[in-house]
C-alpha cells in the first residue's frame, strides 16, 4: 500500500520506505512525514507491508529506507549484507484482544504462554495474521515458547487471514475471536464492537521497532543522502518528539527509544 505523498514534487526529491502496516494502520506517519518533508524537501512514499513483505522487498534493491519491527529478521538482514547498521527508534508492545466477556479467563492468566495455552486447549477462535508480519513472527514465537504447535487446528480454532493487522482485527470482531496485536494499531482500531484488551504487560509482548538504510554498495540507486536524512531525523530530538507526541485519546501509541542520536552518515563506510 502506498501513502504519503508530499509537498514537493515527487521527481525532484523522494525516498522510498518499506515499512509495517502498524505504522500506517495505527495513523504514526500521516504525523511524522509531514513534519519531515516541509522541514528537508524530501517526499516520503511509503510501501506498508508485513515487515517480512518489507524485508524481502528490500532484499531486491526497490526501497531505500525500511522501518520494522522483528529484531531477528532485522539482525539477519544486516547479516546478510543488505544493510550497514540498525538504529532503534521507537517501541511499543502487543496486547491480546478478545471478546469483553472473555470466555476462557485469559484475564486471570500469570503470563502470555498460560493465556495461549488455555486458548488451544478451549473453544474458541484465535485469528492469526498468517503474512509473516512482525506480529505474526512475534506470534510464532509466542506458541513454540508455550511448546504449541497451533497449526493441527487451522481452520477449526486455528485461523490464518494473510491480511494485515486492521483486516485482522475485523475478522476477530467479526468472530468474537481472540487475536494478537500491537498496541498502536489497537488504540487506533475503530470497529472494536465487543472486543478489549484481555492480556498484556508481560515482558514476552515487548515490540521494538528499528530503521536501516538499504546498502548502498549492493545497489548503488539507493538514494543514500536522502534516506540518510530520514534516519538522522528520526532518532533526533526532534523526531523522537514528534514520536511521544502522538496519542490517541491521550495514550501514547509509541515510545520513542533512540540511543544513537547522532550522524545517520557515520554508519556508512565509505
Amino acid at each position: 500500500m502506498l501513502l504519503g505523498m508530499s509537498h514537493v514534487s515527487a521527481e525532484e526529491r523522494f525516498i522510498t520506505v518499506a515499512s509495517t502496516t502498524s505504522t500506517e494502520q495505527s495513523g504514526l506517519f500521516k504525523v511524522l512525514l509531514p513534519v519531515f518533508e516541509r522541514k528537508f524537501s524530501i517526499a516520503v512514499r511509503v510501501l506498508a507491508l508485513g515487515t517480512g513483505q518489507a524485508l524481502d522487498l528490500a532484499r531486491r534493491g526497490d526501497a531505500d529506507v525500511v522501518l520494522v519491527h522483528d529484531r531477528e529478521a532485522e539482525e539477519q538482514f544486516l547479516a546478510q549484507g543488505y544493510a550497514l547498521e540498525r538504529f532503534d527508534v521507537m517501541y511499543n508492545d502487543f496486547v491480546l484482544v478478545g471478546p469483553k466477556s472473555d470466555p476462557l479467563q485469559l484475564q486471570t492468566q500469570k503470563n502470555i504462554l498460560n493465556a495461549l495455552i488455555r486458548i488451544a486447549k478451549g473453544d474458541s477462535i484465535f485469528i492469526s495474521r498468517g503474512d509473516r508480519s512482525g506480529t505474526h513472527l512475534a506470534e510464532l514465537r509466542l506458541w513454540k515458547e508455550a511448546h504449541i504447535d497451533p497449526t493441527p487446528g487451522n481452520g477449526r480454532w486455528y485461523r490464518q487471514t494473510g491480511s494485515g493487522m486492521g483486516p485482522s482485527l475485523n475478522v476477530a470482531a467479526a468472530l468474537q475471536a481472540y487475536i494478537l496485536t500491537d498496541r498502536g494499531t489497537w488504540l487506533a482500531f475503530k470497529n472494536r464492537t465487543d472486543l478489549s484488551i484481555v492480556f498484556q504487560q508481560d515482558q514476552r509482548l515487548l515490540n521494538p521497532y528499528g530503521v536501516m538504510l538499504v546498502n548502498p554498495l549492493k545497489f548503488p540507486h539507493v538514494k543514500k543522502q536522502w534516506g540518510q536524512t530520514f534516519i538522522q531525523w528520526l532518532v533526533s530530538e526532534e523526531g523522537q518528539k514528534s514520536i511521544a507526541a502522538y496519542h490517541i485519546d491521550n495514550q501514547p501509541l509509541f515510545f520513542p527509544n533512540a540511543k544513537l542520536v547522532r550522524s545517520a552518515h557515520d554508519a556508512i563506510k565509505e
